[in-house]
């Protein structure tokens, strides 16, 4: 290589178009949570306020996390549903959904991730996953694996895939599910090189391969933030073993406005209810 260029190359190397690209890569790669993780932040002294009866529960890590929790219970449920939440606010918003499965006569289990609400800890893509079946091994205590339901919704649907994949719960549901992290971000920063910067992958896609139980995906057909194909493409993963249940006129954030949702889910945890109980009953059609 000649002097003349080398000296070319650094002109390049030292453009202000370069340095500039650098730089919104580097504040990308450091300060991403603050992109994907909106929480809001509880003092440790303040007081959930829900229609129905419930409990606090915390978890104390190994490595110094705090895991807070909301349980809610119904007189001889069919079982536990453990939400797996989104990516932003805390239990004390969240906290909500919880009539739509204490309604359906399910017990309610929800954590806020480290950073959010009560909960306290460095976040990491481990410590969520860590975190999460940390919890799922205390529920499988109290409840037994066959009476737990996973639901991931949105962000939280890479780590409900994730803890099905390690366990064998009764159902794995995916509310908006992405295919990956890496494939839902792409769509929004396309031009950074994400494979080396993304430090969150979420691999939906490869955990609900290794799901032992049945699975439904749950998705809006004009869900814009994570398109209704994310759940096509997760259904033709596993075929076999997952149901793609579309709401029609569904987006990302009105599915518990809509009866038909409520209906959809009504009929997933009786469907499996029923066959827990009395395997030999004739299954309910398939979901469309």
């Amino acid at each position: 290589m000649q002097w003349g260029d080398i000296d070319f190359l650094w002109a390049i190397l030292l453009s202000p178009v370069v340095l500039i690209y650098v730089g919104l890569c580097l504040l990308f790669y450091f300060f991403q949570h603050y992109f994907f993780f909106r929480p809001e932040i509880l003092p440790r002294y303040f007081e959930y306020q829900f229609p129905f009866p419930f409990e606090e529960v915390n978890f104390d890590m190994e490595d110094g996390g705090r895991i807070n929790a909301i349980h809610f219970r119904v007189p001889n449920s069919l079982g536990v549903v453990y939400y797996l939440k989104g990516n932003s606010r805390s239990l004390k918003g969240w906290g909500k959904f919880a009539k739509d499965f204490v309604g359906k006569g399910y017990d309610f289990f929800m954590i806020d991730y480290r950073g959010f609400g009560k909960s306290k800890g460095k976040r990491t893509e481990a410590t969520l996953y860590n975190d999460a079946q940390t919890v799922y091994k205390w529920l499988s205590g109290e409840y037994g694996q066959e009476q737990i339901v996973i639901y991931g919704r949105s962000m939280g649907s890479g780590i409900a895939a994730r803890i099905a994949a390690w366990n064998h719960p009764r159902m794995l549901i995916l509310d908006s599910p992405y295919y990956s992290f890496l494939h839902t971000v792409r769509r929004f920063a396309f031009f950074f090189p994400l494979r080396w910067l993304l430090r969150y992958h979420l691999r939906t896609d490869r955990f609900i391969t290794q799901v032992t139980s049945p699975i439904y995906l749950i998705h809006g057909d004009r869900d814009r933030l994570i398109p209704y194909r994310e759940s096509v493409m997760l259904h033709e993963l596993a075929p076999e073993r997952s149901t793609l249940v579309t709401i029609h006129g569904g987006k990302h954030n009105n599915l518990p406005e809509l009866p038909q949702y409520h209906q959809k889910v009504y009929d997933i945890l009786n469907r499996e209810a029923l066959a827990y109980t009395a395997p030999q009953a004739k299954s309910l059609p398939a979901e469309d």
